[in-house]
């Protein structure tokens, strides 16, 4: 989804309550990162590795100057023969340390990853989850944002609102409705911003 399907999809979610979930999780976790400068591990389930999130995490980093948003890729199956993005396995969940962020990208109970994610907790990572609302890795969080099925939206189109919203250089104050010359200027810049290259 580009920068222009993103705008669209903000203005059609305007009201509603996920625009703001997804732009308060999103400030959370740029806030973690920044903050932290310790960098930002990323990981899905066995069933689910969350790399399309990652590569808009990577040019969202990019084009707002923010290097701590570029997240490190952990995979349950990764191969020490895999490109250097996709070849960290999950013993680097073990190697979490404080000032890290571990963001768990969850659509099913994630419960073989559990232990692993309450263990970078326990030596000072800050944990976010956004997924199905599992309770216990919800539990776990210092912050979570739940898409469970049925929801309007799925898991998908909710990454992409909180990858845009995480780039944003300064996070919108809640929807006002203004004067419609400002309306339209804002509209106009999001939709004339450049489409995001292919990772």
């Amino acid at each position: 989804m580009d920068a222009v399907r993103v705008a669209l999809l903000r203005e059609v979610l305007a009201g509603t309550e996920w625009l703001g979930a997804t732009r308060r999780f999103a400030g959370v976790l740029r806030g973690s990162v920044v903050s932290h400068g310790g960098g930002l591990l990323l990981v899905g389930t066995p069933e689910y590795e969350p790399w399309h999130l990652a590569a808009h995490l990577v040019d969202e980093a990019a084009w707002s100057g923010t290097p701590e948003l570029a997240p490190t890729l952990v995979r349950h199956d990764a191969r020490p023969s895999d490109p250097a993005h996709l070849a960290v396995g999950l013993g680097r969940l073990e190697a979490a340390r404080r000032g890290e962020t571990l963001l768990v990208v969850a659509p099913e109970e994630p419960a073989p990853l559990l232990e692993r994610v309450h263990d970078a907790r326990r030596a000072g990572a800050t944990v976010l989850a956004l997924g199905a609302g599992d309770r216990d890795l919800a539990a776990l969080a210092h912050e979570s944002l739940a898409v469970p099925d049925g929801a309007e939206l799925d898991l998908d189109t909710v990454q992409h609102l909180v990858s845009a919203a995480a780039g944003e250089n300064a996070l919108p104050s809640p929807r006002r409705r203004g004067r419609l010359r400002d309306r339209l200027s804002r509209l106009t810049d999001q939709l004339t911003a450049p489409p995001p290259p292919r990772w």
